[in-house]
C-alpha cells in the first residue's frame, strides 16, 4: 500500500532514480558471463551441444584438406598429360580416386549439416527452458521486493524489464549463442589446419587479426553504451505509455493530450537517437571486417601464387589454404555481425539482472540466531533476533512504542510516536497531505520496518512475527479498488481462498454486493478485470469491502475506502463498516470527515506526529486543527455542528 501522498520528497528523488541511466560498458562481460552461466546450469544438454559442434567443426575444417587432395589429383593428371608421361588411350586423371575424395567431402559436409541441425534443436530447447526459469525467477522476485523499490521505479519500466528485455535476451541466446560458439570453434580448427598446411602462410594470414580485434573492440564498446541507452529509453517509453493509458480520463478532462503527445515524442526521440547510434556503430563492424578479409585474401592469393611458381607449395595446398582463409574470415565476420544482437541482448540482460539483484524484504527470522540468517541485499531494517513468535491471543491490540521512521535516513517522517489501540477500537487518522497517515498503516503491515522503537500486535514485536502470520491477521480496503481478472466470486474469495461459496455470498451480502450482482446476466460468475466497465467504481469498491469481510481479520485497515462510493451507497457501506468494526481493531484513513464521526478515537497527524487525539465531539470542543479542518469541509454546506 504505497503512501504516495505521504512521501513527496522521497518520491521526487525516487522518480529521478527510477529513470535508469545507461550502465557502463564495463558491465558487458560480467553480464555476458552470468548469462552464459545460466546456460551452463543445463550441463548435460550443453555437453551434447558442445560435442556436436566440435564434430561439426572438425568435419567442416577437414573437408577442404580432402578437397585440396582432389585438386592435386586433377592437377597432377593435367601435368602428366602435358609432359607426355601418359600413354595414348590412357586416362591421365585417376577418376576413381577423385570420385572417392569427392564422395568423402560430400559425406563430411552432409554429416556436419545433420549434426548442426541436431545441436540447434537441443540448444533451442535449452534456451527456452533457461528463459522460462528466468521468467519464473523474475516473477518470484517482484513478489519479494520491498515497497520502497516500487516507490522508486516506474511501473512501465518494471514491465519493460519483465517482458521486452527477457524477450530480447531469449532472441539473442537463440540466434547468437550457437553461432558464437560455432564461429569460435571454427576459427580455432581452421587455424590448426592452416598451420598444418603452411605455418609461414598461417602466420601471414593471422597478421590482420590483431588490427581487426582492436577495431572491433573500439567500435563494440561504443555500441554497447548505446544499446544500454536504447533499452533504458525503451523502459521510459513504456512507462509513459502506461501512465497515459492509466490516466487517460484525467488527461482528456484537463485537455493535456497535446502535452502528453509532446512528452511521448521527446521520449521517442531519445529512443530513436540511441537506437540509431547503436545501429550505426554496429553496422560499421561488418564493412570493417569485409575490408580486412579482402586485404587478407589478396595477400594470401599473391604469396600462394608465388610459392606455386617456385615449387615450394602444390596448387592443391594453396587451394586448401585459400579455402581455410575464407573459412577463417567468414566466422570472424559473423562474430562482428552477431555483436549487434549480442550487445542488445546483454544490455537487456543487465536490466533484468538489476531487477534480480535488487534488495529484497528482510527475510523472516527462522533461527534463534538472527545474525545467521541470510539477509543479503535486504533493504529494510534487520529483524529482531530470535525465533519467530506468534501472539498467544488473537485480540488485535496494537501498540506504537517510541516509533521512529523515515523513507531516507536524512529525512525523518515519524518521530517518537506512541499510541495504544485496544481490541475492537476504531481509530481514524486525519491530517494534511504528507503527514504520515498511510505510512502508519504501512508500518503495521511491515511494508516498511521502523527505524526506531517497535510496533507490537497483541504484545509481540511485529519484526519477530513472520509476515505471513502478521498479514493473516489484517484485512484492508484501499482507496483504489484493485480487482483481478476473474469472476466476482473469485475476486471476493481472494480474501480467504478456502472459503465456501456460501461464505463468499454471506460476505457479499454484508457488503451490499449481493444487491447489484443479481442485476448482472451472469451473477456472481460475471467475469471482470481492471479495465471492465460493466461494474461501476462504487460497485468495484464494494467487492473489495466484501473481500475484507470474508478474510475475517483481527485488524482492519480502511484507506479512504468510501471515496469511490456515491452518497447513497456510502450510507450502506457505513452501516456495513459499523458491523465489521464492532469486534475488530480498525484503522481508518480519511479525508472526508463525515465518515469518521463515530470513531472511538481520531488522531490528527502533522509532520509525522500526533498533535491532537480524541473523539469527534472532544476535538470539536478543543477547537484545534481538527475543528478547523471540519469547518473548512462543512461550513459552506451549513453542516457544522
Amino acid at each position: 500500500m504505497s503512501d504516495a501522498t505521504d512521501t513527496p520528497e522521497v518520491l521526487e528523488v525516487a522518480d529521478r532514480e527510477g529513470e535508469s541511466a545507461p550502465r557502463s560498458a564495463k558491465a558487458f562481460w560480467p553480464s555476458m558471463l552470468r548469462l552464459i552461466g545460466l546456460m551452463g546450469s543445463r550441463k548435460v544438454g550443453m555437453f551434447w551441444v558442445f560435442g556436436l559442434l566440435v564434430i561439426c567443426v572438425g568435419l567442416s575444417v577437414y573437408a577442404p584438406k580432402v578437397l585440396g587432395d582432389a585438386v592435386d589429383v586433377i592437377y597432377d593428371g593435367v601435368l602428366a598429360r602435358w609432359s607426355g608421361d601418359v600413354a595414348p588411350g590412357e586416362t591421365a586423371i585417376d577418376f576413381g580416386h577423385l570420385g572417392t575424395l569427392i564422395g568423402v567431402v560430400l559425406g563430411m559436409y552432409l554429416i556436419a549439416s545433420v549434426f548442426d541441425w541436431a545441436q540447434g534443436f537441443i540448444l533451442n530447447r535449452i534456451v527456452v527452458k533457461v528463459v522460462l526459469d528466468l521468467r519464473s525467477d523474475v516473477e518470484r522476485k517482484v513478489h519479494h521486493l520491498p515497497l520502497r523499490y516500487y516507490d522508486a521505479q516506474k511501473k512501465g519500466d518494471i514491465l519493460s524489464r519483465t517482458t521486452n528485455d527477457i524477450d530480447n535476451v531469449q532472441a539473442a541466446l537463440q540466434q547468437a549463442l550457437a553461432s558464437f560458439v560455432y564461429s569460435i570453434l571454427m576459427m580455432l580448427g581452421v587455424t590448426v589446419m592452416m598451420f598444418t598446411v603452411s605455418w609461414q602462410m598461417a602466420l601471414l594470414a593471422l597478421t590482420v587479426l590483431p588490427v581487426t580485434a582492436v577495431l572491433v573492440g573500439i567500435v563494440g564498446t561504443k555500441a554497447q553504451k548505446q544499446y544500454a541507452a536504447q533499452w533504458a529509453n525503451t523502459g521510459k517509453v513504456n512507462a509513459h505509455v502506461e501512465e497515459s493509458f492509466t490516466g487517460h480520463d484525467l488527461v482528456v478532462a484537463y485537455g493535456r493530450q497535446d502535452d502528453m503527445s509532446k512528452a511521448y515524442d521527446e521520449h521517442n526521440e531519445e529512443l530513436f537517437q540511441a537506437s540509431a547510434k547503436a545501429q550505426f556503430l554496429s553496422g560499421m563492424m561488418m564493412p570493417l571486417m569485409q575490408f580486412m578479409n579482402y586485404l587478407s585474401y589478396v595477400i594470401i592469393a599473391v604469396v600462394g601464387a608465388l610459392r606455386v611458381a617456385n615449387g615450394s607449395m602444390s596448387l592443391g595446398a594453396v587451394t586448401a589454404f585459400i579455402q581455410y582463409s575464407r573459412e577463417f574470415n567468414q566466422p570472424l565476420g559473423e562474430l562482428a555481425g552477431m555483436m549487434t544482437m549480442v550487445q542488445s541482448g546483454v544490455a537487456s540482460a543487465e536490466r533484468v539482472f538489476e531487477l534480480l539483484d535488487a534488495g529484497e524484504e528482510v527475510p523472516d527470522v527462522s533461527t534463534v540466531d538472527a545474525a545467521a540468517s541470510d539477509t543479503k541485499g535486504a533493504q529494510d531494517a534487520p529483524a529482531v533476533p530470535g525465533a519467530p513468535v506468534s501472539p498467544r491471543t488473537s485480540r488485535g491490540r496494537v501498540e506504537f512504542r517510541d516509533v521512529d521512521f523515515g523513507y531516507s535516513e536524512d529525512v525523518p517522517l515519524i518521530n517518537d510516536l506512541n499510541l495504544v489501540v485496544e481490541p475492537g477500537q476504531t481509530v481514524a487518522i486525519v491530517g494534511p497531505t504528507g503527514a504520515g497517515k498511510t505510512t502508519m498503516v504501512n508500518l503495521v503491515l511491515r511494508f516498511y520496518d521502523v527505524t526506531g522503537g517497535a510496533i507490537l500486535v497483541d504484545g509481540v514485536d511485529t519484526r519477530r512475527m513472520t509476515r505471513a502470520d502478521l498479514r493473516s491477521r489484517t484485512g484492508m480496503v484501499l482507496q483504489d479498488a484493485v480487482l483481478f481478472e476473474g469472476t466476482i466470486l473469485e475476486n471476493i474469495r481472494y480474501g480467504r481462498l478456502d472459503a465456501t461459496d456460501e461464505e463468499v455470498i454471506t460476505a457479499a451480502k454484508a457488503a451490499y454486493v449481493d444487491r447489484f450482482v443479481h442485476s448482472l446476466p451472469e451473477g456472481y460468475d460475471t467475469v471482470i478485470d481492471q479495465d471492465d466497465g460493466s461494474v461501476s467504481a462504487g460497485e468495484r469498491q464494494l467487492i473489495t469491502i466484501a473481500r475484507a469481510f470474508l478474510a475475517e481479520p483481527e485488524i482492519l485497515i480502511l484507506d479512504e475506502a468510501t471515496s469511490s462510493v456515491d452518497t447513497r451507497t456510502e450510507v450502506l457501506v457505513q452501516q456495513a463498516m459499523n458491523a465489521i468494526r464492532a469486534q475488530r481493531t480498525s484503522f481508518v484513513i480519511a479525508h472526508r470527515l463525515s465518515t469518521i464521526r463515530d470513531a472511538d478515537r481520531i488522531l490528527v497527524m502533522v509532520d509525522g506526529s500526533i498533535v491532537e487525539q480524541g473523539s469527534h465531539e472532544e476535538l470539536l470542543e478543543a477547537d484545534g486543527s481538527y475543528a478547523e479542518m471540519y469547518r473548512s469541509q462543512f461550513a459552506a454546506g451549513g453542516a457544522v455542528e
